[in-house]
């Protein structure tokens, strides 16, 4: 089992830069891959990025690719998710996600993540 714990959002302006933290707990940490989604009011939750689980490959949406950084410190039971050059599309509750695979290729749907967060919120004012 892991337990998920999502901070760091909150309100920026556009252009800004927040980073995403997910505190994880769990015997099983650091042989999880681990995944970013986001989730908008009306929508579906989408893909943002994933990690395997030694941190060695990483994926992202191509609407995030060049502005956003996923990483992991499995010392630190813990991934992160850099977000630069915000945009107001980018407003959502963001939710961090962990695989019971140590394989993060592929992995870009909800349904292919086994342990979630709660989210945090990430509001972009333009």
């Amino acid at each position: 089992q892991v337990q998920l714990v999502e901070s760091g959002g909150g309100l920026v302006q556009a252009g800004g830069s927040l980073r995403l933290s997910c505190a994880a707990s769990g015997r099983t940490f650091g042989n999880n891959a681990m995944g970013w989604f986001r989730q908008a009011p009306g929508k579906e939750r989408e893909f943002v990025s994933a990690i395997h689980w030694t941190g060695a490959n990483t994926y992202y949406a191509n609407s995030v690719k060049g502005r956003f950084t996923i990483s992991r410190d499995n010392a630190k039971n813990a991934v992160y998710l850099q977000m630069n050059s915000l945009k107001p599309e980018d407003t959502a509750v963001y939710y961090c996600a962990a695989r019971r695979s140590t394989i993060a290729a592929g992995a870009t749907t909800p349904r292919s993540y086994d342990y979630w967060g709660q989210g945090t919120q990430v509001t972009v004012s333009s």
